[in-house]
């Protein structure tokens, strides 16, 4: 089985309940249920992390030399934290930022992406199912050994 890492950033714990206009109505427990089903058909192993402090998701980030894959959504971070595109840049790991709403179809701030510079590879604007389509992307990376396709 290959391990995956799913960090979800600051606010995301909310998601179901906070701007349900903007993330939907599924709560980020059932995001991660409906991930582990269909984990299961690409043999992946899923932990879930989710955290509103920088520095515990660098920590997390930094442990991603155990894993073979990360899907991360940093939330309001991926605008602003150069220390969390600094931390994926050091590991090997290859790297799937997600986002739940369309960035480009929001406020103009959320149209530049800081940490997504340093991810093999950018999801939006799909509601709960980028996180679903960054499972089938890694899954494609790691089976034909290459981290951009």
């Amino acid at each position: 089985m290959k391990k995956i890492l799913v960090i979800n950033g600051p606010n995301l714990n909310l998601i179901g309940v906070r701007e349900k206009n903007v993330y939907g109505e599924k709560s980020l427990k059932w995001i991660q249920r409906k991930m582990e089903e269909e984990g299961k058909k690409f043999k992946f192993s899923l932990t879930f992390f989710q955290s509103n402090h920088e520095g515990e998701i660098i920590d997390k980030i930094q442990e991603g030399k155990n894993f073979d894959g990360i899907i991360i959504n940093p939330g309001g971070y991926s605008h602003t934290s150069v220390a969390i595109l600094d931390a994926i840049k050091s590991i090997n790991t290859p790297v799937i930022e997600v986002h739940i709403s369309n960035i480009f179809k929001r406020e103009e701030f959320r149209h530049r992406i800081i940490t997504g510079k340093a991810a093999n590879g950018i999801i939006a604007g799909f509601g709960y199912i980028s996180y679903l389509a960054a499972l089938y992307g890694l899954y494609m990376m790691l089976s034909v050994g290459e981290t951009t396709l």
